[in-house]
């Protein structure tokens, strides 16, 4: 027989990495869980299909270009992907206004960062996003909310979130207002460095997009995807990769169903490429639109998070 202190120890070895991987899946499963509800949350607004995710490349090659490592950078684009949870708590006459909002309606919208926070207290994960979902409408000039911060006592991922998300609602169409051409928007964050933007990380986010690194973000849902055009909407529908000839989707605007419909080209590269995706109306209106979490998506950002935190 062995020593018994010796096989506890090789048994414990033995259980050390169980415990780790185990550990791994329940930070995996904690994060997914919030990214599946900022989702929900967005698909509320039927003008902001792949905001999240344009939000969260956005910051997170923002936050790469600005000096930050894997981890960091990785960190805040998940930051940029959960920032607008706290819109669970806006009624849906103030989120899916398809007018501008009143002073009043205005006031309802901005109690949103500090419901994201209020969510997130107490969560195993906060500390990871928290920053950046309560103060990614803070600016410079001390005018942004909820706290009126200044300068340097905005945090750093709160300060890219904010000129991403900002960049992002400016390229976005509305219901009143077809989204702006990228250079417009550089424009307009350009005039107000310092003001409502800081200065160094909207120069850098000015000098990327003028170089060409936001062209296939906006408009976009995911990687080589733009929105699908609803005839009688605009750019409201996200299509995913996995999404084939024939599938139904609803626009989340009018809830008319339509028809995914694609043409190959074979002159393109490769497979998303090649194929040149319309949505054709069926006649069919849905009583309501459900979202669709792409799971592949949630997965990238999570999968790239874990590895990197190892």
């Amino acid at each position: 027989m062995g020593n018994p202190a010796m096989l506890d120890a090789a048994e414990r070895h033995e259980q050390q990495p169980t415990l780790q991987q185990e550990l791994q899946q329940y930070r995996q499963a904690l994060l997914t869980s919030l990214m599946t509800s900022a989702v929900m949350v967005e698909a509320r607004d039927p003008y902001t299909g792949g905001h999240l995710w344009r939000v969260a490349r956005f910051s997170m090659t923002l936050a790469e270009h600005a000096g930050l490592d894997a981890l960091e950078s990785t960190r805040i684009g998940i930051a940029g992907f959960l920032h607008d949870i706290g819109k669970i708590a806006i009624p849906d006459a103030v989120l899916r206004k398809p007018g501008k909002l009143t002073d009043d309606e205005f006031a309802v919208i901005k109690t949103h960062p500090d419901v994201g926070a209020s969510m997130l207290a107490g969560h195993p994960l906060a500390a990871l996003v928290e920053p950046a979902v309560l103060w990614h409408h803070e600016m410079p000039n001390g005018r942004g909310y909820p706290q009126q911060l200044r300068g340097d006592a905005i945090p750093l991922d709160a300060r890219i979130v904010g000129i991403c998300d900002a960049f992002d609602a400016m390229t976005s169409t509305r219901p009143y207002r077809a989204g702006m051409p990228i250079e417009k928007a550089l424009e307009i964050i350009e005039q107000q460095l310092g003001e409502q933007f800081d200065a160094t990380l909207g120069r850098l986010f000015i000098d990327l997009g003028r170089a060409g690194a936001w062209q296939h973000i906006v408009g976009h849902s995911d990687d080589g995807i733009p929105l699908g055009v609803c005839p009688a909407c605009g750019p409201t529908l996200v299509r995913t990769q996995h999404t084939v000839d024939g599938e139904t989707v609803t626009c989340p605007a009018c809830f008319a169903q339509l028809q995914w419909q694609h043409e190959d080209n074979p002159s393109a590269p490769n497979n998303q490429q090649s194929r040149s995706w319309r949505a054709v109306p069926t006649g069919q209106r849905a009583l309501f639109a459900v979202a669709q979490p792409d799971p592949q998506l949630i997965e990238q950002l999570v999968t790239r998070w874990l590895r990197f935190s190892q």
